[in-house]
């Protein structure tokens, strides 16, 4: 997987690929990164690269002129100018980026990474040359960087050889529920036992224990996860029946409570 990161602040991104399991996967020919600073393609002397946006309005816009010869340098091609890598805008207004959309850009051979800054930029550079608004969540950040680096790091762990897939299987969102409590030594901390199942050695009875804790915290933390997990059908017989006992569980403590 090849990232190509179109910044204002490149050096924003430079440290992350140098530091950590991303060091190692561009050290063995896994990821492969570079970054284009849009100043270096600002032609005046004062290597502008925003103004003031038409209708007037507060803050700047980034021009499109320097953003386009950064896009083309970097590879992207027009719209129906024929096939080239794809080109990600993040942008709070984009779709929000999500574990399977994930795994959906991690399919690319290529992805160049538009980090926006300011108020934004010109439209025309969007129409012209992005295939995909993306955002990373319902907030806004002063730094596109920050939500590249967010994009990337959800994306190249998916890849081959970079983490091992057990590790992945287990993880949020996959298979449509979060991640059950995880505990390592000591056996006690402060007053807190590790729950005595994972000291037992019985593997059915943790496995068990994992896909209770699972759905529990689901259910209380992201509940719209388990309607879409039931509408896409993505749960087992086993996990179904959980659902529902820990569902009429929490009705009737509400029904108690209100007594």
């Amino acid at each position: 997987m090849k990232y190509t990161v179109v910044s204002l602040f490149p050096e924003v991104c430079d440290a992350y690929f140098a530091s950590s399991i991303m060091a190692r996967a561009v050290k063995a020919g896994i990821v492969e990164y570079r970054a284009l600073n849009i100043r270096e393609f600002a032609l005046d002397k004062h290597r502008a690269c925003d103004d003031a946006p038409y209708g007037g309005g507060a803050g700047m816009l980034m021009l499109a002129d320097p953003l386009g010869r950064a896009l083309e340098a970097a590879g992207a091609r027009k719209a129906n100018t024929g096939p080239g890598p794809r080109v990600v805008c993040l942008s709070p207004s984009g779709r929000p980026l999500n574990q399977a959309m994930a795994r959906e850009l991690a399919g690319e051979s290529e992805l160049i990474l538009l980090c926006g800054r300011y108020e934004g930029i010109d439209q025309r550079i969007i129409d012209l040359y992005v295939d995909d608004e993306i955002s990373v969540g319902d907030y806004v950040l002063s730094s596109g960087e920050v939500a590249a680096l967010a994009l990337i790091d959800a994306t190249y762990r998916l890849l081959q050889r970079v983490i091992t897939p057990a590790s992945l299987e287990e993880e949020s969102f996959s298979g449509g529920l979060l991640e059950y409590p995880q505990y390592t030594r000591p056996e006690v901390y402060d007053t807190l036992r590790v729950p005595e199942v994972l000291l037992s050695g019985h593997h059915e009875n943790i496995r068990r224990w994992r896909l209770e804790k699972k759905v529990e915290k689901t259910l209380a933390l992201r509940p719209d996860l388990i309607q879409t997990g039931q509408e896409r059908c993505l749960f087992d017989e086993e996990t179904c029946n959980i659902i529902e006992r820990k569902r009429l569980a929490a009705c009737q403590r509400t029904d108690e409570g209100e007594k």
